[in-house]
């Protein structure tokens, strides 16, 4: 007979590689932990992690504020 753990999904922690249980009650998730989950957010703010794309052009700012010289 399986236990109903059985049945849950697990997943690794992005930040740690901990076995998480994928389940609304972990507010965390996919992350084992709140510090798990700040730090892979610093990683984010510190830009070390990117999204793959093609760069994106940005007009200079007088030019977006729509003002002329």
């Amino acid at each position: 007979m399986k236990r109903a753990s059985d049945k849950q999904l697990r997943v690794a922690c992005p930040g740690c590689g901990a076995e998480v249980v994928w389940e609304a009650r972990n507010k965390y998730r996919p992350f084992c932990s709140e510090r798990c989950r700040l730090m892979d957010l610093g990683q984010w703010a510190a830009e070390r992690y990117r999204v793959a794309g093609e760069p994106v052009e940005q007009e200079p700012a007088d030019v977006a504020a729509g003002k002329d010289e």
